[in-house]
């Protein structure tokens, strides 16, 4: 059974229906009546306008903000939405905030102060008992372990039911194209009208369930160390920092969010879109006793795949089942891509040796893959831009086009950790259009200057093809990656830890 913090169940909440008169009601208004029953789509894929939307949105809303993030830093981005979310809570907006305890359980003090507020409530997903304490967390770990390795990995950002942004983005500098050091390439989808519904059942089905528990019931909520209006005096402080950075300057200067905010901000009306989230329920039962969730929904579509299959995914551990199943689309005759990251660019080393155990015998079946280099450029086309980061790139992305026709956008990794572990979330669109952008991103990625073509040369062994200066450089391990780095990759291959990846 799930824990519960308090012998009550906390009183469940439903998102509030939108209405016809407030800002972010006007803002889509006659597309949505010239579209009936249909969704507006628009790919996200610029760090710096994904910030402005949230932040705009924010300050738009007039009803209720609903936020669920598996990750929200307390950093320069993070303290600035962050705001804006206390900002709207003071004008009488309804303020959820669903939070993954992993990241969170470090930031009570912050999370419980902004908790104060009559207007917002902040829950935690599958939270630890233990908020402090080295040796109590391993006890909670030792006891609990099981339980506790199940995450929310979800992201959605909804404002007064109008307006939803769901990908791969977490709150925090990286996200945003707003770190000084890694930044990740990473992509969301923005919708309105009908499919807006389906993502606030989606968070209400999160909030309301038996994992979920108010950050007041926790025990430091009676010894919290900071008011309210200390938290003010922090985050308007941070703010005021920031004045100048150029994301915040993006909300007074970008011209496409200038389009936003006079309604004149393009989104492709009218294909079929599908939100698609795993039970919540999956963090406490075994996938198979839940019923189909994200990992269904993508091994149908890979399955119907008739012509070419194109995979986006930082962490990419495929299994012996996904082996055989995307070689097996080759053996076919249907052409399958995987772009993920390189070992020099990954964050997350040990996942990649997993990925490692695989990559060969991908390779052998006629998968094509590309590892995109930690390397510091930007690309445009046409109006979607991939931003590769201010000092060196990190793959975040995850997506995949099926046949030129359906797009998918979500937080699902390709990996065990997300097909078994963790609660996920993500979109379906079928539009040629949003296909054909999200191509141009495949392309720009898969690109010689600005990934490793990787391949199996004449005598079997793995060999990376790059581009630079507009000269062929070959490579028989892998680039840029330390001695010490590949060491421990190699190492990692021989544990028995797949399955947590």
């Amino acid at each position: 059974m799930a824990i519960r913090f308090g012998k009550q169940p906390p009183p469940a909440s439903r998102a509030i229906v939108p209405g016809d008169d407030a800002v972010l009601d006007r803002l889509f208004a006659a597309s949505r009546l010239a579209h009936p029953g249909q969704s507006g789509v628009r790919l996200v894929s610029e760090g710096t306008e994904a910030f402005a939307l949230r932040a705009l949105s924010a300050r738009a809303a007039t009803r209720s903000l609903d936020l669920q993030y598996y990750i929200w830093h307390d950093d320069a981005t993070g303290r600035y939405l962050a705001s804006e979310a206390l900002a709207a809570a003071d004008r009488g907006v309804r303020v959820r905030l669903l939070l993954d305890d992993m990241d969170a359980r470090q930031r009570d003090v912050v999370l419980i102060a902004l908790d104060q507020h009559p207007y917002i409530e902040i829950r935690l997903f599958n939270p630890f008992r233990t908020r402090s304490g080295l040796l109590r967390t391993l006890g909670e770990v030792f006891s609990r372990g099981s339980r506790l390795n199940h995450r929310m990995h979800n992201k959605a950002w909804i404002a007064d039911g109008r307006l939803a942004l769901v990908g791969g983005r977490n709150i925090g500098d990286e996200y945003f194209s707003a770190s000084d050091g890694v930044n990740f390439v990473d992509l969301d989808v923005l919708l309105a009208g009908d499919s807006v519904a389906a993502v606030s059942s989606s968070f209400d089905a999160y909030w309301n369930s038996r994992s979920s528990v108010p950050i007041a019931r926790l025990w430091r909520a009676r010894r919290n160390r900071m008011s309210l209006v200390e938290l003010r005096g922090l985050l308007a402080e941070s703010v005021r920092a920031q004045a100048q950075e150029h994301y915040v300057l993006q909300l007074r200067q970008s011209p496409e969010i200038g389009s936003l905010i006079q309604g004149d901000y393009v989104l492709l009306w009218g294909p079929q879109v599908e939100v698609v989230a795993d039970d919540p329920r999956k963090a406490i039962k075994r996938a198979a006793e839940i019923g189909p969730g994200v990992l269904d929904s993508l091994m149908l579509a890979f399955s119907a795949t008739q012509r070419e299959l194109l995979l986006i995914s930082p962490y990419f551990v495929p299994g012996a089942g996904g082996v055989g199943r995307l070689s097996g689309l080759v053996a076919a005759g249907k052409q399958v891509g995987v772009l993920t990251n390189s070992l020099a660019a990954t964050d997350v080393a040990a996942v990649h040796s997993g990925y490692v155990r695989y990559r060969d015998e991908l390779l052998r079946g006629g998968v094509k893959i590309y590892e995109l280099k930690p390397a510091q450029e930007v690309l445009e086309h046409e109006r979607v831009r991939l931003r590769f980061g201010s000092s060196r790139a990190s793959l975040h992305t995850k997506a995949a086009i099926v046949d030129g026709e359906r797009v998918f956008v979500g937080s699902f990794n390709l990996d065990p950790r997300s097909a078994t572990l963790n609660c996920e979330m993500g979109v379906w669109v079928r539009s040629q259009v949003l296909a054909q952008q999200l191509g141009e991103l495949f392309a720009a990625g898969e690109s010689p200057q600005h990934s490793f073509v990787v391949e199996l040369d004449e005598r079997g062994r793995t060999r990376w093809t790059e581009s630079v200066q507009g000269r062929t450089v070959q490579y028989s391990r892998d680039p840029y990656a330390s001695w010490g780095r590949r060491a421990a990759v190699w190492l990692l291959k021989f544990l028995p830890i797949e399955s947590q990846l």
